[in-house]
């Protein structure tokens, strides 16, 4: 293995317009290449090291379906299940159809919120989440958004198409009802203290110190979930601490509200690369429940509605994008490669064929995903 590739792929990055980065690889159980490139904090010149506390957002996402998954392991629900079984506010729903709204045909299943076919959204601008913040005094406790979520009328029937959405945050009370734990000290106790995640958290101590955050200067949306899939604009600002998807204090975000190191991240990365078993040897999934995981999940009709440009080749597994066409995508991954990316650049990759784990990230919004994940895949796989 020669990583020189990597390198220098990371300093282009960081020379180009990206403020810093850091990424973490294992192969077979061992970490094989640790780097950071350019600065934590450009305006006080602080290098990179690799060790800073970052939001992961949406990569937070693959956490998440892990811990759900183990309760599934458990017979706590299956797969096919109407939500409403365990939510029952989700038992009436109503769908968008033109100008008016009508009762929806068919319920939301627990496989529809893996995979990003229940016909949510991620608008959060929308008198549901009023009510909730009115009803929380703004401390917007998990369970009473998604109570106040499912008065929202759906996009599409459930199950018609796939839409990227607040899915996983409503999973996660899932996980909450059926585990009957708070969502975060669930992954306290079932992810991340298996794992010796030390240094993650749903929300941060009062001693731990939120790495900055930079932002493009111009932008036409404030909606960090659109910029996600914009090209820049203009030169990079620092932007103010905070994380809009954690929704209050009292938010645990399935979605998107991990605050974690590279090391830590990859450490988690790592167990899914090794079928379900961590570094220490604990296990946190089957290898049967990995294999189901990484299995595209999507019908074709739903499969033309994951149209971004960087996921073309790969289908959906439950809540992780999974290698399907390698024409298709131009990668040279393996069949089976999963994984997912942030809102701010953060990236996880895992390949239980090659045993092959990455934890990548650069904390910028807008993160410049077209363009730099396709690339990082393919300098890691040739760096093997």
């Amino acid at each position: 293995m020669n990583f020189e590739y990597m390198k220098n792929f990371m300093d282009s990055l960081t020379e180009w317009i990206i403020p810093g980065n850091s990424v973490v690889i294992y192969k077979d159980g061992k970490k094989v290449f640790e780097y950071s490139s350019g600065y934590s904090d450009l305006e006080k010149r602080i290098k990179k090291t690799g060790e800073e506390q970052l939001y992961i957002y949406s990569c937070s996402k693959v956490a998440t379906v892990t811990a759900s998954l183990q309760l599934y392991e458990q017979g706590k629900f299956l797969l096919s299940d109407p939500l409403y079984e365990y939510l029952p506010e989700f038992k009436k729903m109503y769908v968008k159809d033109g100008d008016r709204i009508k009762a929806a045909e068919n319920p939301i299943t627990i496989r529809d919120l893996f995979t990003m076919t229940a016909g949510l959204s991620y608008a959060t601008n929308t008198p549901a989440f009023e009510k909730a913040r009115k009803l929380t005094d703004g401390k917007m406790d998990t369970r009473t958004v998604i109570k106040c979520l499912a008065e929202e009328p759906l996009l599409f029937e459930p199950g018609a198409r796939w839409n990227y959405s607040l899915c996983h945050d409503v999973l996660a009370v899932l996980a909450e009802v059926v585990s009957g734990m708070r969502f975060s000290e669930y992954m306290k106790k079932y992810i991340f203290e298996p794992l010796d995640m030390n240094n993650s958290y749903y929300h941060t101590p009062n001693d731990v110190i939120i790495s900055p955050q930079y932002i493009y200067e111009i932008q036409d949306t404030k909606n960090i979930v659109e910029l996600q899939q914009k090209e820049h604009t203009s030169g990079v600002v620092k932007r103010a601490y905070g994380n809009e998807l954690v929704f209050g204090e009292n938010y645990d975000s399935g979605g998107a509200g991990i605050i974690t190191t590279v090391d830590d991240y990859a450490k988690f990365a790592a167990a899914l690369a090794n079928s379900g078993t961590g570094l220490n040897n604990n296990r946190i999934l089957s290898s049967a429940t990995v294999k189901l995981m990484k299995t595209n999940q999507l019908n074709e009709a739903q499969r033309k509605t994951m149209n971004w440009r960087r996921l073309r080749g790969y289908g959906y597994g439950l809540g992780v994008r999974t290698l399907i066409d390698k024409a298709e995508s131009g990668s040279n991954s393996s069949i089976g490669e999963i994984g997912w990316g942030g809102a701010a650049g953060a990236t996880i990759i895992a390949d239980t064929e090659e045993k092959v784990a990455l934890f990548y990230a650069h904390h910028m919004l807008n993160p410049q995903e077209e363009y730099y994940q396709p690339r990082l895949r393919n300098v890691l796989y040739s760096c093997l």
